[in-house]
């Protein structure tokens, strides 16, 4: 008996987001390679190896440069928070990716990015069983403005599946089918914030470079994140549960 097939595509829909927000630690840098490398993308990689004989730190900032064809590169200010998803990607794998590659994660709203961010990162101090600790993250802001898979036009079963707050299984090959098919990404509602919308998106082409923002610090009391320091407001927010 052939494999399950992932499914039928979804319909495609044009998004528009002017200040989409992704939350990452403070402890990934800017990629300074990135921000000033050739703008011409098919002579990274020799300029890459040039500078690694130089600096043999650049290998373990750069990452994976392979992963992304040339014409799907992005340079200039803020590149290098774009290229890094793609470049480093997560080798546990995460919703849409396997580990095989990476996926550019971003939310329509703030609300929407800390959520799935502090769940992520609970998770993670959980399953290693960290004790009580903080983490600095750093907000970025950038436009979203490409044609994306939408999530929200399968069947209602469907979604479920590929949406399950407690599994991959479902939702990593229907990504992997798509992105092998060319697909910029896609568009969906958020697992851990309701009424949140979220990208992920497979090319770095297919979202703007961001600027920075705010900067946050989570909290994890050994049990889950309940606030996270606003440096901005000089204060503590408890979340709700």
């Amino acid at each position: 008996m052939p494999p399950a097939r992932p499914g039928p595509d979804p319909a495609t829909r044009r998004v528009r987001w002017k200040r989409a927000t992704r939350i990452i630690a403070t402890r990934y840098p800017p990629i300074n390679l990135y921000e000033r490398v050739s703008n011409d993308p098919a002579v990274w990689d020799a300029l890459i190896a040039l500078e690694q004989r130089v600096n043999p730190r650049i290998r373990d900032e750069v990452g994976e440069i392979h992963l992304v064809p040339p014409e799907q590169r992005v340079s200039g200010p803020g590149a290098s928070y774009v290229m890094a998803a793609f470049t480093h990607p997560n080798p546990k794998g995460s919703r849409f990716s396997a580990g095989s590659y990476g996926v550019y994660y971003a939310a329509k709203a703030f609300a929407t990015a800390l959520r799935e961010t502090v769940h992520h990162f609970g998770r993670f101090a959980h399953d290693s069983h960290d004790a009580p600790r903080y983490e600095d993250m750093r907000v970025l802001l950038g436009p979203v403005d490409t044609l994306l898979h939408d999530v929200s036009s399968l069947f209602a079963a469907r979604q479920k599946q590929i949406l399950d707050p407690n599994s991959y299984a479902a939702s990593q090959p229907f990504a992997a089918a798509l992105r092998g098919r060319d697909s910029h990404g896609l568009v969906y509602r958020s697992v851990r914030h309701p009424g949140g919308e979220c990208v992920a998106a497979f090319r770095p082409t297919a979202v703007g470079r961001p600027t920075t923002g705010k900067l946050l610090q989570y909290h994890w009391d050994g049990i889950r994140v309940q606030r996270y320091f606003d440096y901005a407001l000089g204060k503590w927010v408890y979340l709700t549960r």
